[in-house]
């Protein structure tokens, strides 16, 4: 009986272990072998032995680096594992914004039998594998292992630098991104950034610059349309996929999509002072982007947590022309002082989160934007960019009106 490896006791591979038969986890946290209460067996990864499996499959977010992909001889993604099933599959991928686009794809599709999954909500092993539309939200780590499975659509938001150190280079980021080119074949389509239009491919390319050319390709009035800024080229790509498979544009339904919390989400404290979540901006691009539409107003701008080791001159520069003043918070406060000094751009080192909110509530102005947009990861300090998220509205609440 073949005998499968499953790497890393997360929750891609619990779900692979319900439709694998005869799977072992080998995790790095597990000091000793225990049956879960399912009755699959877990052990160390130091038990991990290449001649005894005929196959392996790891947790996406697990780094080439690790020892057992190192000496694995079989090893494929969880994409490869179900590369041979029957519905149509589109991947989204890219630095920002491919869970939004993803869900107004999944609102825009689900009457015609789309399901939803990938690197987020549920994974593959969990699909229902007769839907007609899998619409799979692909992070670069899956990309990385992925070796044989490839989309029927491929969607490809911009890309900026992010997990940088997993990947080695952003050279190595941007491969991985555009992995799947290579194995698509002729009457499959791929809409990508213009930047790479010379990435060879057997598929239908479209290339787009802009949300303006996007547009313009798929014949969409984008003033039909409700969302702005990034969130436009969120639409609109996935409403370019309604139109590929449809050939329908549907300026209703895309309107009443609703989008979700910590993307540039915005509240009023107790002076009607605006202050804005975009927690989820854990890299330049998406700081950028939140910048961009509040460039109008002077802007409070908290930043800082685990940069991943990417360089944030292309932020600093960008920021030399805006008027703002930075609190630095997280483990990178120091290298963000150090640029804000070097671009003179004004600044104050913040102990925390809940410091920063407190310095910025004793000089923000009712014109002026108070803006969380980290342009990094918050698993320094937080469990994830959710609790970062909520931490900073439920202090923005609490706000009174004295100073």
């Amino acid at each position: 009986m073949q005998k499968v490896s499953l790497f890393g006791y997360g929750k891609t591979t619990k779900a692979l272990a319900k439709v694998v038969k005869n799977a072992t986890f080998y995790d790095d946290k597990c000091l000793k072998p225990f049956r879960d209460e399912d009755g699959f067996m877990i052990k160390p990864s130091n038990e991990f032995n290449p001649k005894y499996s005929c196959l392996e499959i790891s947790s996406p977010g697990i780094s080439p680096s690790n020892t057992l992909i190192k000496i694995s001889k079989n090893l494929i993604s969880e994409y490869d594992y179900f590369a041979d099933v029957s519905p149509l599959k589109v991947w989204i991928s890219g630095t920002n914004g491919k869970t939004t686009t993803t869900q107004m794809m999944q609102h825009l599709l689900a009457s015609k039998g789309s399901v939803c999954g990938g690197n987020i909500g549920t994974p593959l092993a969990l699909l229902d594998k007769d839907a007609k539309i899998w619409l799979l939200e692909t992070s670069s780590f899956t990309l990385h292992y992925t070796n044989k499975a490839a989309p029927n659509i491929y969607v490809l938001l911009p890309l900026s630098p992010d997990h940088v150190s997993w990947h080695g280079s952003m050279k190595d980021y941007v491969n991985a991104k555009l992995k799947p080119l290579s194995f698509m074949r002729e009457g499959e389509v791929a809409i990508i950034p213009e930047a790479y239009k010379d990435t060879p491919t057997d598929a239908h390319l479209i290339t787009y610059k802009d949300e303006t050319s996007l547009a313009e390709y798929f014949d969409i009035d984008a003033n039909k349309v409700k969302f702005k800024g990034a969130f436009l080229a969120d639409a609109l790509l996935a409403m370019a996929v309604d139109k590929i498979l449809f050939d329908e544009i549907n300026y209703e339904k895309i309107n009443t999509f609703t989008l979700e919390a910590h993307r540039q989400e915005e509240l009023r404290d107790a002076k009607q002072r605006l202050w804005v979540n975009d927690t989820k901006a854990t890299n330049i691009d998406a700081t950028i982007v939140a910048l961009k539409r509040y460039k109008d107003s002077y802007i409070h701008l908290i930043l800082g947590g685990d940069d991943k080791g990417v360089e944030l001159d292309e932020l600093f520069e960008y920021m030399q022309n805006l008027s703002l003043k930075i609190y630095t918070i997280g483990s990178n406060k120091e290298k963000l002082s150090n640029l804000a000094q070097k671009y003179q751009i004004e600044f104050t080192t913040c102990k925390n989160l809940s410091s920063a909110i407190t310095k910025i509530d004793k000089r923000l102005k009712k014109d002026e934007t108070a803006l969380l947009s980290p342009a990094a990861s918050s698993l320094d300090e937080f469990s994830s960019y959710m609790q970062r998220g909520n931490e900073f509205k439920n202090a923005v609440r609490k706000l009174k009106f004295s100073t």
